[in-house]
């Protein structure tokens, strides 16, 4: 076996790990592509936590986990120090009680005006499989809107949970800007970028999973930190849409592997459709 497989291997090549949560746009349907595309390191740095499919389906010696959403950060945090117990204490919501739209919204309420670390942990993992479409949306006062999603019978994440805490003991999570985490990596670490992703048209444009927002300053940003850490010896893979201003943006990039994926990429459920997507290594 080489070190490159032992490197990503998690048991073998079928036995990718789903993330715990639903997320959209997560990596976990182009794992393969990712993993054959990121070097050699010790530690692996992720600015984009998102769903963490990455960090799951990696086997680097240590990470550093990222995200500029704190309630998905704290949600890790309590998960890698809590495990079972926590997990506990989500299952209690995936009952027939509470999957109905009244009590989605009143929890939804519950969410938005605690400030409690550990119950807003809790209910994000609620609203996760319980709301619209697999969304983390939020409005401009920061509060959660997605809608309730009118699943028959919401999937308890147990087990994926359970993997999460055990590969955790491994990790470091922070709440932090991009920009911050990818210029504190040093020698021996290698930083994968999911930000997010250009839109593929005007209508296509959402990046309100924090409170924040991602525009094409800050997708010219990335670029130019990239390029600006692999010149220091620290190589950065970025994933994003194919797109004529991601080619440009890239165009400093040492390798750029194109392909497509089948994704919902319009508001129409129904509609499935290729959408072209790259990953830039920069070393």
């Amino acid at each position: 076996m080489t070190s490159t497989s032992k490197r990503h291997n998690i048991k073998n090549e079928t036995d990718n790990i789903r993330p715990f949560l639903k997320w959209a746009g997560n990596k976990y349907r182009i794992i393969e592509h990712i993993r054959k595309s990121l070097p050699e390191g010790k530690r692996l740095v992720e600015p984009f936590a998102g769903s963490a499919a990455v960090f799951l389906n990696t086997n680097y010696e240590e990470y550093l986990v990222s995200d500029s959403n704190p309630d998905l950060i704290h949600l890790f945090t309590l998960l890698k120090t809590d495990g079972v117990d926590f997990i506990k204490k989500c299952r209690r919501y995936f009952t027939s009680r509470y999957n109905n739209e009244e009590e989605y919204y009143r929890l939804r309420e519950k969410f938005n005006k605690t400030t409690d670390i550990r119950q807003r942990a809790v209910l994000f993992i609620y609203l996760n499989r319980h709301g619209y479409n697999g969304l983390c949306r939020y409005n401009n006062k920061g509060g959660y809107n997605v809608p309730f999603g009118r699943y028959k019978k919401p999937y308890f994440p147990e087990k994926e949970m359970l993997f999460f805490h055990e590969k955790a003991q491994k990790a470091t999570f922070v709440t932090a800007d991009y920009d911050e985490v990818i210029q504190s990596a040093k020698s021996g670490d290698v930083v994968y970028c999911d930000p997010p992703y250009v839109p593929l048209s005007a209508s296509a444009n959402f990046t309100t999973y924090s409170s924040g927002g991602f525009n094409m300053e800050n997708q010219q940003r990335l670029a130019d930190l990239a390029e600006t850490t692999a010149s220091k010896g620290i190589p950065v893979l970025i994933s994003n849409h194919n797109t004529s201003f991601t080619r440009k943006a890239y165009n400093k990039a040492n390798k750029i592997k194109k392909f497509y994926v089948q994704r919902y990429i319009s508001c129409n459920g129904s509609k499935r459709e290729s959408a072209g997507e790259l990953l830039a290594l920069f070393n």
